[in-house]
């Protein structure tokens, strides 16, 4: 592949959690209705071009993983939709989470969108490896990070990571 499209594109709404370390985004490809095969093979191919070591995909099903692994990109499915439990996936997710990225992997984890849920996520993670205080501390800045406000969904998963 040669041009300007040999790198590929970023995912939609990719922001670094924990610079060169964790980032989040949206369903390479998009999500639903916007899906789109093409686009999700460009960001496929930026993600691997950029060194991302691992994707993580929370998404409730398998969608689309065959196209990791086409692409040569590592995945990992832990699936944490609606009606999964928090308090039996969270642990699982961070445990493998700090596990990856102390042995210097480069990680992506998406959902559907950059929502709520995966901004809770993320700041019960921080919150959880004490890489920072408080909740209300990783709810900031996580909605800084991600320049949008956490509504109850994610705020809620952030209430519940102490007791992990």
């Amino acid at each position: 592949m040669r041009g300007k499209w040999a790198a590929g594109l970023p995912p939609r709404n990719f922001t670094w959690i924990i610079r060169d370390s964790l980032a989040v985004s949206e369903r390479p490809g998009g999500y639903a209705r916007n899906h789109r095969r093409v686009r999700r093979q460009e960001e496929i191919i930026w993600l691997r071009e950029q060194g991302f070591s691992r994707v993580v995909s929370l998404l409730g099903s398998p969608h689309n993983l065959h196209a990791y692994d086409e692409l040569g990109v590592t995945w990992a499915h832990i699936p944490f939709s609606t009606l999964d439990e928090p308090r039996t996936v969270l642990p699982e997710l961070y445990g493998r989470l700090q596990g990856w990225l102390a042995a210097g992997e480069k990680v992506l984890v998406h959902q559907e969108d950059l929502g709520d849920r995966i901004m809770g996520v993320m700041a019960g993670y921080l919150l959880v490896t004490k890489m920072i205080e408080t909740g209300p501390q990783a709810i900031a800045v996580v909605e800084r990070i991600v320049a949008r406000q956490m509504g109850p969904d994610g705020r809620q998963l952030v209430a519940l990571a102490p007791t992990l």
